[in-house]
């Protein structure tokens, strides 16, 4: 606990600060995901929406940047994939057909459909089959290459076998 009077207003300054971050940060959220609904919604030729949605995000995210609640760096990195998904998708709202799935999929965050389907649904993974053990047939090589040479430090306390031979090779 604080001991001193101004430690104290310290404490009670930031958790009135903390309560108010929190709440831009909840709204700057809040247009980013309905920036990011407005874009995956896109038909074509209805685009005004979703630049309004995005102008709204981007705005939010800049006055949460200038008061300090978000870093700058992170202000500019939301900014930036949005406006990469947004091209990306407005691209794909033009060109239709079955290379705009793939486009808007990609534009989206991953192949059509993921993250939709159940866990019995999805294909099994192909796993490999499990690596041979190669260290103990290494070791057992090593071991059956080295047996008839000693190091000098192994032949030292082979022959002399004692105090005097840990003291020399040490």
């Amino acid at each position: 606990m604080a001991n001193s009077r101004s430690a104290r207003k310290r404490i009670r300054a930031n958790e009135a600060k903390h309560v108010r971050n929190r709440g831009v940060r909840s709204s700057v959220r809040t247009y980013v995901g309905k920036a990011r609904q407005a874009l995956l919604g896109l038909e074509q030729g209805s685009t005004v929406d979703a630049e309004n949605q995005l102008r709204a995000a981007v705005k939010a995210l800049d006055r949460a940047g200038e008061k300090g609640i978000l870093h700058r760096n992170n202000v500019n990195r939301r900014k930036s994939r949005l406006a990469t998904m947004a091209a990306r998708l407005i691209r794909a709202a033009g060109e239709g057909g079955e290379h705009a799935t793939e486009v808007r999929a990609a534009a989206a965050g991953g192949s059509k459909g993921r993250g939709r389907q159940t866990a019995a649904a999805r294909k099994p993974s192909a796993r490999s089959a499990p690596k041979p053990a190669s260290k103990p047939a290494a070791k057992a090589a090593t071991a059956a290459k080295g047996a008839g040479t000693t190091t000098a430090r192994g032949s030292a306390k082979a022959s002399s076998g004692g105090a005097r031979a840990r003291s020399e090779t040490s």
